[in-house]
């Protein structure tokens, strides 16, 4: 999936658009999605001058985009919904990511009960894990 496909399904812009590619994907099921992280990135004007790390909390949103992506892909009827994320569960962050990491996001369903979904994620850089956790998140209709 490229970049206009993902427009094409996610409701984010940038600058909050996490998701730059789709390498892999099983519609309702599974993904492998990729963010490359680059110097330009807004945020690293103040995380950290100096010491660039990207945001903990930007991967996680990166996490919550592939979730989207799995479940606005399961059928048609699902590209009018939104995703929103509901919670977090046990989510580590095991490396620091700068520019020039790409980061590779792994997300499978590990549940689904009406409009509530269960996620498990891995982020990996190079083949090394930098962050992995669990993510609920929840399927609304858009206003």
């Amino acid at each position: 999936m490229n970049i206009q496909e993902i427009l094409s399904l996610l409701p984010h812009r940038y600058p909050f658009l996490m998701i730059d590619r789709v390498l892999e994907l099983d519609p309702g099921t599974r993904v492998v999605a990729l963010k490359n992280v680059s110097v330009n990135e807004p945020c690293f004007q103040g995380h950290f001058p100096g010491a660039p790390t990207f945001p903990g909390v930007l991967i996680v949103e990166a996490i919550a985009q592939a979730c989207g992506i799995i479940a606005l892909s399961a059928n048609p009827e699902m590209r009018t919904k939104l995703v929103y994320l509901a919670a977090l569960d046990g989510v580590r962050f095991r490396k620091p990511v700068t520019p020039g990491d790409a980061l590779h996001i792994a997300v499978e369903k590990v549940a689904e009960k009406r409009s509530i979904w269960k996620f498990s994620a891995n982020v990996t850089v190079d083949g090394k894990l930098v962050a992995e956790g669990e993510v609920m998140a929840t399927v609304v209709d858009r206003p």
